[in-house]
């Protein structure tokens, strides 16, 4: 039986939940959890603004966030170039692609392993929130091969160099403590009180405009691509006359919470 990637969205809620189970594999990732994980974001990413979550929370089930790619599977295209070329660019990238184009605020609720495939799914997050037992790592030296160009662009733009250096010619695991000081996380808490960080800090998100998260997710992306091109700078500000920005302001000027209803 293979692993399952799920996604609880009650009653079109403004909190949604994406959970990666592989039972008794600690949540290892195989190719058909890939492919789902890459449906669930692009369908998120598909949904009209007033039906969509305002914040996704990615976990893993039993304690464990994800423990790396589906060893057990990678007798069957690792040793075939096409084969492994296509895995990496056809099957990770567009999983992990769809992640990172997802206008939604992403949170990574950390436990356990977060090694490999899993540490590069929590590196698609815009917070990442790790509880004390938590380890991180990609520890692939000791299997014969290097990370994919695309997946060490990711991690590098949420990890730092040395650590990285660490992770791969190393293979070093790294505990939650040395990930908060390297920044690669935001912050570590005991196992008991994860649950509860990551529903208050979903809950901020909840509260503000998510309007102003999209597009504040947007502009980084233009940002890390070299932009934004002129008519993106132009598009920027087509926010000026919409209702959640003229709420945020008149509730500042009124001295009072703004209401970023639904619609």
């Amino acid at each position: 039986m293979g692993g399952s990637v799920a996604i609880d969205h009650r009653d079109a809620g403004t909190l949604a939940r994406v959970t990666l189970a592989n039972p008794g594999k600690h949540n290892a990732i195989d190719i058909a959890m890939w492919r789902a994980l890459r449906a669930i974001f692009e369908r998120l990413q598909a949904l009209p603004a007033d039906e969509a979550p305002r914040v996704v929370v990615v976990s893993g089930a039993g304690g464990q966030f994800a423990s790396g790619g589906d060893i057990v599977e990678f007798v069957d295209f690792r040793f075939d170039e096409a084969r492994l070329h296509d895995f990496h660019e056809n099957i990770v990238a567009p999983a992990l692609g769809a992640m990172l184009a997802c206008d939604i605020p992403l949170i990574a609720q950390i436990d356990g392993a977060c090694i490999g495939g899993g540490l590069e799914i929590a590196a698609c997050c815009d917070i990442r929130i790790a509880a004390e037992g938590s380890r991180f790592g990609a520890p692939i030296a000791k299997l014969g091969f290097p990370m994919a160009p695309g997946e060490l662009k990711l991690l590098s733009g949420v990890a730092p160099a040395p650590m990285l250096r660490e992770m791969l010619l190393e293979a070093r695991l790294f505990d939650a403590a040395r990930a908060l000081q390297c920044g690669l996380v935001h912050a570590v808490v005991p196992a008991q009180d994860l649950a509860a960080l990551v529903a208050e800090r979903a809950a901020q998100i909840e509260m503000l405009s998510p309007q102003a998260a999209r597009i504040n997710k947007r502009t980084l992306r233009q940002i890390a691509a070299g932009g934004p091109s002129g008519p993106e700078r132009r598009a920027h500000f087509a926010y000026a006359d919409s209702a959640e920005h003229r709420e945020g302001v008149q509730a500042f000027v009124q001295k009072r919470a703004p209401r970023f209803d639904r619609g």
